[in-house]
């Protein structure tokens, strides 16, 4: 049954007091025709008259006979529930909403109305989880017939909510669901978010494990998993499902990659009695990768092989034997991608000799413009290009924009290009500006910047900042100094080093909250010596804890702060154990939790000595040392992540009080705190960079 005809123009043009007069007409000649009440009474609700509507079915619901009731309340809420539909077409979300809200009260165990409602609270921002058990749904799920379409639907929309309720969906829904793709990128997107963007990866966990069941082999689901088990931390977890994933792994490609993450897994874990045999195991895996070169490779594998040395460097200090393996991933990936997608590279117009001196058009591209070290620490040079002689364009590819974005990276630039995964796309947005030199600000740690990095979008590329040189044969530079990279580097590197006449990398200064941490607080008396260490886990072992312990043990009255790490069981009794072998009290080692980023370098001031890790340096937690005046002490390596503290000192100028008064007056003279001053070497760089292509 729908609406009289006759009313039809009334209803549109929203003359419902016109509509209610035709059904009251329509009642005094037919009051033995129920539905004319059903349309009464919504014409009435229509108006916002809800006595009169409630009154107008309830009047009727008196009158009927029992037998006949089910029928009835059938007919209404089909009558009503079709209303809210045609409103909810009209965008008309308020009408809909109260529809559905006098429907629930009359049938209250209508599962299809109760979907819908949840759906339209949603749109009008008013859903709590709670509601759904308020209004009964997981138990009308659990117990009958379920429109699969609509429940998906309605899973999508309620899985961004966090909490028990949620889940508790999710797994009474789970036999009702199909296994698409739609919903399990949804899935991974949102759990991804509340891991890593929100740092909830306690929901991340449940929410994962409550979709398992529906997608048992979904390496993505499975490897995501695996992030939200280490960001808890909850490594054995981790390390057991990653164990399962290599028993299942057939082929070459993802018996590296499932190692790949067994190794990083260990490593956070502390389990060092194992880890020399997973690295050999491991380069053993990468060597015959190569060898082989398979051709059908995992689209996950595929988006990770330009890390695929990270764990080791973690490990080890081996750039000799390590970087030429990378190069030849790096010349893998690019080759088998470019085929992958039928890619034939497009030849750049040469540009004639007069235009040597050109206007350049400088491309950024990067996954990480926001609250990221690397949009930390670019934003300056940024913001300090020349404008007369440089255009910059800014590609931010699938990345969320935060307070970081709006405030450094919205205004600065001449173009932004907000990218999507589709590597094609920005090739050709990039090709389509005319980019002369593009720099890749995450130097190979960004999968989808990569890929378009391998199609070879601009005539000159370079790599800078987020790391190491990513190993791509589309890569011509790679912008280093005198220090982070050895004299003979050049030796193993595809990769042209570019080396800038100061630092790598220069900024004018970090924001500072108010400190929270203080001695007393940590029952450590005024004269006692503090020493820090602030980096991951993954970044110490028991070698450089062992050169620590004996740091503090030859130093009396001394206190060692391990900062981000207090729920880390793992790494703690890691400490605790060496230090008793080297004979430090194990009461002098302070385990601090995570501070938010400012309040963190705040806090900071508390320490009288930062020991940096190795083989695996601090970047940008360095620089903050740095600039809070903080003494450092490194271990300097061959690799560039063995290098980063050593130039970063060796450039701020860097016994204590007198590092410490050098180092705050450094905030005047050091190239590390002058970003202006390093554009514009930079731009000298570049500059140079172009006139050699001119002339090649």
């Amino acid at each position: 049954m729908s609406w009289h005809n006759e009313v039809k123009t009334a209803l549109e043009n929203n003359q419902y007091d016109i509509v209610s007069q035709f059904y009251e007409e329509l009642i005094e000649r037919e009051p033995l025709e129920i539905s004319y009440y059903w349309y009464l009474g919504l014409s009435y609700l229509l108006q916002a008259k809800e006595e009169e509507a409630q009154a107008t079915w309830l009047f009727v619901f008196t009158q009927v006979e029992e037998q006949e009731t089910d029928s009835w309340l059938l007919e209404l809420s089909n009558i009503l529930a079709a209303e809210a539909n045609r409103q909810l077409e009209l965008e008309n979300l308020e009408i809909s909403w109260l529809i559905r809200k006098h429907l629930q009260e009359i049938n209250p165990s209508y599962l299809d109305n109760l979907l819908h409602l949840t759906l339209v609270e949603i749109k009008l921002n008013r859903f709590h989880p709670q509601q759904l058990q308020e209004w009964q749904i997981l138990e009308l799920i659990n117990q009958g017939s379920v429109n699969s379409q609509l429940l998906e639907r309605v899973v999508i929309a309620v899985i961004p909510y966090a909490h028990e309720y949620t889940i508790e969906l999710v797994r009474l829904s789970l036999p009702h669901l199909g296994n698409s793709l739609e919903l399990l990128n949804h899935v991974i997107t949102v759990a991804g978010r509340f891991a890593f963007e929100k740092y909830q990866p306690i929901y991340s966990v449940d929410l994962a494990e409550a979709f398992l069941p529906l997608y048992p082999e979904s390496l993505y689901l499975e490897v995501n998993l695996f992030w939200f088990y280490i960001s808890l931390p909850d490594h054995e977890k981790a390390i057991n499902l990653v164990n399962k994933l290599k028993e299942k792994s057939q082929t070459i490609d993802l018996k590296m990659f499932s190692q790949s993450l067994l190794f990083s897994g260990s490593l956070r874990a502390s389990k060092w009695n194992d880890i020399p045999s997973i690295c050999q195991e491991y380069k053993h895996l990468i060597k015959e990768f190569i060898e082989k070169k398979p051709q059908d490779i995992h689209p996950l594998v595929r988006g990770a092989l330009l890390t695929v040395m990270n764990p080791i460097s973690y490990y080890e200090d081996n750039p000799k034997e390590n970087r030429p393996l990378l190069s030849q991933i790096g010349s893998f990936f690019q080759e088998t991608y470019k085929a992958m997608l039928g890619f034939q590279e497009e030849s750049f117009d040469k540009p004639r000799e007069d235009n040597a001196n050109k206007k350049l058009k400088i491309g950024y591209i990067a996954q990480s413009l926001k609250r990221h070290p690397v949009g930390l620490l670019s934003r300056w040079t940024i913001s300090y290009h020349n404008r007369e002689q440089f255009d910059i364009h800014l590609y931010m590819v699938s990345q969320p924009v935060d307070e970081i974005t709006k405030q450094w990276f919205s205004n600065p630039a001449d173009k932004i290009y907000h990218a999507t995964a589709d590597s094609l796309a920005t090739y050709r947005k990039i090709k389509e500006d005319n980019i002369d030199i593009l720099v890749d600000l995450d130097s190979g740690t960004g999968a989808i910047v990569a890929k378009v990095i391998a199609l070879k979008p601009a005539p000159i590329q370079v790599n800078w900042l987020g790391f190491d040189g990513s190993g791509l044969p589309a890569v011509d530079y790679l912008l280093a100094d005198a220090y982070v990279l050895p004299e003979n580097a050049q030796e193993y590197y595809q990769e042209k080093i570019w080396r800038l006449p100061d630092a790598f990398v220069a900024v004018d200064g970090f924001e500072i909250a108010v400190p929270t941490l203080r001695r007393e607080d940590l029952g450590i008396n005024n004269d006692a010596v503090i020493y820090l260490s602030s980096q991951t886990a993954i970044k110490r072992n028991p070698a450089m804890i062992r050169l620590q312990m004996q740091i503090l043990k030859s130093v009396a009255n001394s206190y060692f702060l391990v900062q981000g790490v207090a729920d880390d069981n793992s790494l703690l009794d890691l400490f605790c154990q060496i230090a008793a072998e080297v004979g430090v009290e194990t009461n002098r080692i302070k385990m601090l939790p995570l501070y938010q980023t400012e309040t963190y370098r705040a806090n900071l001031a508390i320490a009288d000595v930062v020991l940096d890790t190795y083989p695996f340096n601090g970047g940008t937690t360095t620089l903050e040392t740095l600039w809070m005046g903080i003494p450092l002490v490194v271990k300097v390596g061959q690799q560039w992540s063995s290098r980063n503290g050593y130039t970063l000192m060796m450039n701020a100028g860097n016994l204590r009080e007198e590092v410490r008064w050098k180092l705050r007056k450094s905030r005047h003279t050091s190239p590390l705190w002058n970003a202006k001053q390093f554009t514009r070497d930079l731009e000298t760089a570049y500059r140079q960079m172009w006139n050699i292509y001119c002339q090649s």
